[in-house]
């Protein structure tokens, strides 16, 4: 009998008990780490579009200044103003798509840009973020919607 007990005590392992205590744990982590993860995410993409936003209008009221115009994201590369990430139409940033219109100058009106940065379709672990957001030539301020493209009619963003 003794013999048995000596065996039992030597064994080395977890019991089922303290194995499923360790995957209860590991599940209530996750559980709260991915959430806060996807926020984190969220933010972080959100102030970069709103940076680049703010880059690209003193980008382009440089541009302006010397050469009376503002210019598309291909001119601004080529005036060394923008490196080649904003290249095209549409350039994807920081899981923001940014499209920008840029209105010359007439005899009606002065020339004008207005850029918009609108969140990336992402899936359910790739947040991209939650609101769009909009600026342009007239007043330099960043605009934001939660649930459309922001337009100038649009608040600022609230932090």
């Amino acid at each position: 009998m003794r013999e048995k007990q000596k065996y039992h005590s030597q064994e080395r392992g977890f019991s089922l008990i303290e194995l499923m205590i360790v995957i209860a744990i590991i599940g209530i982590l996750v559980g709260v780490g991915i959430p806060a993860w996807k926020n984190a995410v969220t933010a972080g993409n959100e102030t970069a579009a709103i940076k680049t936003l703010q880059n690209i209008s003193t980008e382009q009221r440089t541009y302006y200044i010397r050469r009376g115009e503002y210019g598309t994201f291909d001119q601004l590369i080529a005036a060394g103003a923008l490196d080649q990430r904003f290249a095209g139409e549409a350039p994807a940033m920081a899981g923001y798509v940014l499209t920008m219109k840029v209105t010359p100058k007439s005899p009606t009106q002065p020339p004008s840009f207005t850029i918009n940065a609108d969140p990336q379709e992402g899936g359910a672990l790739a947040p991209t973020g939650e609101r769009h957001f909009y600026i342009d030539s007239s007043s330099g301020m960043i605009r934001a919607n939660i649930e459309q493209p922001a337009t100038a009619d649009d608040p600022p963003p609230s932090s």
